[in-house]
């Protein structure tokens, strides 16, 4: 993964990602896993929005 440009944020992302998967599993409508997302990169102090318009 290090010949990725944001190589630092883009593991922050997928760990949250994959600790969101974890502890959910499977069979949740998205919006559970939306929620739960943004959940967790606040904990990791991650800026982000959810699905801006155009």
């Amino acid at each position: 993964m290090s010949n990725l440009l944001f190589h630092d944020i883009t593991e922050k992302v997928i760990g949250a990602a994959f600790e969101v998967h974890s502890f959910l599993g499977n069979g949740f409508q998205e919006v559970i896993y939306q929620r739960a997302l943004a959940w967790e990169m606040m904990q990791r102090d991650l800026s982000f929005a959810r699905e801006i318009e155009q």
